[in-house]
């Protein structure tokens, strides 16, 4: 329940680094200044939601977003539910559920090497699979490459 414009929109959240989070949102819009959010989440039915312990905030001092550290991502689905408190509003809530594995923004590949051969025109190019925590099988990865003349 709430008054309708007050939960918060555009919910989104990234894993990079291998194991940091940023989750983000816009205030609702028909949300008071004094409104105030709060993140809980848990990637498991049997764990309790917990709290987030390092907000965004935006110039009014209005949580905006969440920071997390040492996520890992494995087959791992996540809950999210976003609460305000406003004192006399009644706020909505917004709850969203994740595949971490799909919302990874995967580093760059390692170790990038080009070795060309004037005389053949041939050039070798290699290099390793990026970081991250779930992929064991290298041949899931997809790489493109972009070869410039200059």
């Amino acid at each position: 329940a709430g008054m309708n414009g007050t939960a918060i929109e555009n919910f989104v959240c990234v894993i990079y680094n291998v194991s940091f989070m940023n989750c983000t949102w816009h205030v609702g819009r028909t949300a008071s200044g004094d409104t105030q959010y709060f993140l809980y989440w848990k990637t498991s039915r049997k764990e309790d939601l917990t709290e987030c312990q390092n907000y965004i905030k935006d110039n009014c001092g209005r949580h905006t977003g969440c920071r997390f550290q040492n996520v890992t991502i494995e087959k791992k689905r996540a809950y999210f539910l976003v609460n305000a408190s406003r004192s006399g509003q009644n706020i909505q809530s917004h709850e969203k559920m994740v595949m971490l594995y799909k919302i990874e923004k995967l580093t760059p590949p390692l170790n990038v090497t080009v070795n060309c051969r004037e005389a053949s025109h041939v050039c070798e190019i290699s290099w390793q699979p990026p970081h991250t925590s779930h992929v064991k099988r290298h041949a899931c990865f997809k790489y493109e490459i972009v070869i410039e003349n200059k």
